[in-house]
Formats: C-alpha cells, structure tokens, sequence
C-alpha cells in the first residue's frame, strides 16, 4: 500500500471505531434530557419546541460529536473537493453528489447514516485506489527498462553518463546485470541478453561481434562494447516508453461514451432528485422530511462511481496485462477494435515465416557455372537489405563489392539491375525478366525462385527457400477456434504462396502481389467485412507500412529494433511470435467483456434501486450497496483484465 491508501485505511478505521464506539455504549451515560437546536442557534428543551419541520433532533451533545467527529475524519477530503470543484465550475461530480446526500441526512437528524454512506465510499474508494495502482504497477514495471545510465570509457576508466549525453558511433560499455542503454552493434565481446522486459519471453538471446542490439535489454553474461547507432531519444526504449506512457490518450469508445454520459447523467439526477423533494409534497400536501429523505437516498444511488472509474480501470488493465506479455497497445481505442476483429490478414516473409532464407538449389544456364551464377546474383544484391539479398551473399561468401558493382538500380516488386565486372544484370522474380524481355527458363519447384540474366540472355535460377515458424500453424489453429477469417498476401509465387497457405491452413491465399497490388487486396477485404466488424493485418513492420496504416488494425511482429513497426502499427508484438496474435486477441475480447458486464451490473442494479429508493421502499442502506457496493463489485471485475488468459 502507499502512504495515501495507508492514510485513508487509518481514517477508515478510526471513523468505524467511533461508529462502534457510539453504537456500544449505552444512552444512559449521556447526561442531561433530550435537547433540540432550533434555526435561531438557541438550545431550547423539549417543553419549549414548538415543532416547525426545520429542527434539529439532537438526543445529546455528546453523541452528536462523536458522530461529526467520525464524519469529518472520514469525510474531509470528499467535503474540501466538492468546495474546489464548485469554486472551480465542475459541480455535478460524486464528491457533490456524496456531500448533498450526506448533509441533507445530518439535518435530517440520520446521523449514522450520514457517516455510514461516507465510511462505505471511502472503502469504495480504497479498493479502486489498490486496483489502479495494481495496475499502474504492471505499466510501471515496463517503465523499468528505461536505463540509468550508460558506461564510457575515459583514459581508460568507465564512466556513468546520461544515455541522452552519448553520440552516435560512440563506444559504450555494458557490463553483466547492466541494462542495455543505447540501441547499436557489438564491437566486441559475447554475452546472453535477457529480453523478458520487452518481449515478455525469458529466453535468453546470445550475441556476439557485429550483432545488433537494442536498449531496454539486460546483458547477464559477459562484457560487451557497442557501438552506439541512434540517440536515445530514436532508440527502442525511448519510443516504446512513449508509446505506452500516451495509450492512455487514445480513448476507447465506451471510454467516451461514459464521459459523456456522466457530463449529462449526473446534473439529471441532481434535478430529479430536488423534483422527488418537492412536488409530491407539494400535492399530497406534507411530509417535507419523507420526500426529502427519499431524495436524498436517491442522490446517492445515482452516483456513476461505478462507471466512471471502472471503464477506464478495465482498458487500463487490459493495457498494462498485455504490455507485461510483450504487446504493446497504443490506446484503449485499438484493444476495442482488436475485439471486434473478423478477419485477420497475414504478410508471410518474416509473420507466419521465419525470413531466414537459405540457397536450396542453383539451376545455371548451358553454359553457366553453379558458382559463377551465385556470385553474379550476390554481387547485383550486394545493397540491397531485403532477406533474399542478404541469403544470396551468405551463401556466396561475399561482403561488399569490392569494386566490381556499379549502377544499381532496385526495383520495387520486381529485383534488382546493375553492372557487374562490366556486363548488365538483372536479378529478381519472373515479374523482371518478363519486363527485360529475357526468355528465361520457369522454376516451379516450392519456394523463392531468384532468376538472373546477363547481358539481356538468361542466365539460371536459384531456389531459396524460407522455413514456417514454429507457432504459426498453432496461432492460425487458434484464430479459427475464436471464429476469425485467416488471410495472406505475398509477394511470392502461386506454388510457393499456396504450400505455405495449405501447411498453416489458411482460408484464403493471394500471391504474386506487389505494394500496391497488397493495398488493393486489403481494400477488396476491407469491403467484404462482416458487418461491424474489424480487420487486422500482420506484418513485419518494415515494409509493410502502407497496409499496416489502411487495415482497421496494424499489428507489427518482431519489432524489437524496427522504427517503422512501432510508428505504423497501432499493436506493436515485441518478439515475432505469431502465438501473440491470438493472445492480443483473448486479451481484447476478455477487457471488452468485462467492460460490458459492469455497464450492463452497475447500470441494472441502480435503476433497480432509484426506483425502489424514489418509491420509499428502499433507504440509505440500499443506496449505499447501490453506490459503493456496485463500485467495489466492479472495480475488482475491471482488475481482472490485468490477468492473462493462457489458454489460447
């Protein structure tokens, strides 16, 4: 507990002390008769009150302070707010309605009543206070990847420096059971990293010389030099901490809805309220006291507490319970849609893929050698960053050109053209050499087919092949079971596109697409959506940006280090697991669930009892359920959605 919840649970139990203190002890210790405090500040005895309906009963003055005693200890923060928010123009807000209430019962002579509604509020209070910082907690502890400082190395000692003080292409130096300041590359030195803070997986990922790394991770083995290649300000940690401290920002529209419904709701009941005092005692003639205790009763019923804390408490939970499994949420607004999703649309290299790809088989011309081929390929790809290219130059050895490349020319769907040791090459799918007017030589077998031409005359085809993640056909199986649409669009061939579509068991496969050729798929599946529903499309987040910002909902995978994923998805997958998919979808659908059924309980049980309350049937003790049991009982329904589902 904090100092303040600890604050408030000392008040709670001192004001229940002096309840119980006046409920025990027996009237007759209280000296003197029964004396009544008329509106003129007179004490006057029983013989000589003449009643006017505006008294003051009073069976001692000794009782009666105990009584305001309990209620300003437990009451003074909720009084001092109402003063503030009428001061400040916010007057329709459950501090005034709770003070109406519980001032109107004190004039009215119910003063165990009076600090009974405020004792039971404030352990209402406390109970949503524990839950939020619950979960708080679980945001907090992914604020704990924000580094303390960065190591550098002057004349020959280390020194602790402000990450945001650190250049690029600086040396730092990460000690074992230092956290990773900066995003970089290893210059020197092999260690295991623990990536649990940002993937939520506590597998551990080694790295060594020429390895990326990125900050937010906890180097627990040996000592490592990066060097650093963004500030801190572009770096991993830095802009997932911001996105998450901003998901708040992005309401959801239950979350707008009860604002607004509160903004209107609360002023409503203030004037019914002041209606049931007034007119029925005005035609039935009489009893002010009745109407006006009915009234009162009424007003504290009708308090939203349990809305307006426990939605946003759901969303927030929800938030912070899928951020603790490496998914990061940027607003309420996406975990609602993520709820509604229908469809969800798969890119394969790199999503349901590993986009490891490996040279399976050369297919040379008549009159090419295997190798010479290889190495053509590699040296036509040697800048490019995509996948293939880099497979390419792995299996032919080869890092940089060394002079033999010039006018390269990338193609975007297509491949890629340059000079290489002074002859054309055009290197790339059949897409290319159809538009180089090459007659080329088709390769059906399954998988990436790369073809080469030299000079304008074709040259061979090389097979590589990308292998299935391990979760993918599980995490396809599990969308299905939730009843959800299964798609993918790739840019590789019909064979390939439908082996891979075939093994997940896909619903719907669409191969051969460029860029743009995705963007229009994505609308066609757009428009044939069930309605009110949503689409989410999963990508790898680096080349996917354009489908990513169209579909309803952007879901990144593996974007540990990847600036586009996190600035183009609205859910962003720490680790490329497509597993998480299907579990950032359980975590939608339990939060959106739970949202409703305290919507559906806390507006069902208050009509209930303004109803019975306004008939005279029920009275304060019911409105005290009504308000601060139907809050609590909500509240810890909302803290629920920290927990997350596992069997997905």
């Amino acid at each position: 507990m904090t100092k303040k919840q600890k604050r408030v649970l000392y008040r709670i139990l001192i004001a229940g002390a002096l309840l119980l203190v006046q409920a025990l002890v027996p009237d007759q210790i209280f000296l003197g008769e029964r004396w009544i405090l008329d509106f003129t500040g007179e004490w006057v005895a029983p013989a000589d009150w003449v009643s006017t309906g505006y008294t003051l009963y009073l069976d001692t003055l000794t009782p009666f302070l105990l009584y305001m005693a309990a209620y300003l200890i437990i009451g003074y923060d909720v009084l001092r707010k109402a003063v503030l928010g009428i001061v400040h123009g916010e007057i329709f807000d459950e501090n005034f309605l709770m003070v109406v209430a519980t001032v109107g019962a004190i004039l009215l002579g119910s003063y165990g009543e009076s600090v009974e509604v405020m004792l039971f509020y404030q352990i209402g209070e406390l109970f949503q206070s524990v839950a939020v910082g619950k979960s708080r907690r679980s945001i907090t502890e992914l604020m704990d990847i924000r580094p303390d400082y960065a190591n550098i190395e002057v004349s020959g000692q280390l020194k602790q420096v402000d990450p945001e003080e650190v250049a690029v292409e600086q040396i730092i130096v990460i000690r074992p059971g230092e956290r990773v300041p900066l995003d970089g590359v290893v210059v020197e030195g092999t260690s295991a990293l623990n990536t649990s803070a940002l993937t939520g997986e506590s597998l551990p990922r080694e790295v060594s010389a020429g390895d990326e790394v990125v900050s937010g991770c906890v180097n627990t083995s040996g000592l490592l030099r990066v060097r650093v290649t963004k500030p801190f300000g572009e770096s991993t940690v830095s802009k997932i901490l911001d996105l998450v401290e901003n998901s708040s920002l992005k309401k959801a529209k239950a979350e707008n809805f009860i604002t607004k419904f509160a903004r209107y709701y609360t002023p409503a009941v203030c004037i019914g309220a002041a209606l049931l005092a007034v007119i029925p005692p005005l035609l039935l003639g009489g009893g002010w006291a009745v109407w006006v205790r009915r009234a009162l009763t009424f007003l504290v019923i009708s308090c939203p507490c349990a809305l307006v804390i426990s939605i946003p408490l759901s969303f927030f939970g929800g938030i912070g319970g899928a951020s603790r499994s490496g998914i990061l949420v940027k607003g309420g607004n996406y975990l609602e849609a993520l709820s509604a999703a229908r469809t969800v649309v798969f890119d394969k290299t790199g999503t349901l893929t590993q986009g490891v790809f490996a040279v399976a088989e050369t297919c040379p011309a008549e009159g090419i050698r295997a190798e010479a081929l290889l190495e053509t390929a590699a040296l036509a790809e040697c800048y490019s960053s995509h996948p293939i290219s880099l497979s390419l130059r792995q299996s032919a050895g080869i890092d940089g050109d060394g002079g033999r490349v010039s006018g390269v020319e990338e193609i975007a769907g297509h491949g890629v053209t340059a000079v290489v040791d002074g002859r054309r090459v055009a290197v790339g799918n059949a897409r290319l050499m159809t538009a180089q007017g090459v007659d080329f030589v088709p390769n059906d077998h399954p998988g990436t087919v790369v073809y080469a031409a030299i000079d304008g005359t074709f040259a061979g085809s090389i097979l590589i092949s990308d292998q299935l993640k391990a979760t993918a056909a599980g995490a396809v199986r599990s969308l299905r079971s939730q009843g959800l649409r299964t798609v993918m669009l790739t840019g590789d061939n019909a064979k390939t596109a439908q082996a891979v579509g075939e093994a997940l068991g896909l619903d719907e496969i669409h191969s051969d697409l460029l860029p743009a050729g995705k963007v229009e798929q994505l609308e066609r599946l757009l428009a044939s959506k069930p309605p009110r529903s949503t689409l989410a499309f999963v990508g790898d987040g680096i080349n996917d940006a354009p489908v990513l910002s169209r579909a309803d909902i952007g879901i990144a995978m593996g974007a540990m280090g990847s600036d586009a994923a996190i600035e183009a998805a609205d859910i962003v997958l720490m680790d490329d697991d497509p597993a998480k998919i299907a579990l950032a979808m359980s975590i939608s659908r339990k939060c959106l669930r739970i949202v409703k059924e305290n919507i559906i309980f806390a507006l069902g049980v208050k009509a209930a009892c303004l109803i019975l309350g306004a008939a005279g049937i029920a009275g304060m003790q019911a409105a005290i359920f009504a308000d601060v049991g139907v809050m609590v009982l909500a509240v810890l329904n909302a803290a629920r959605t920290l927990r997350v589902p596992q069997d997905v």
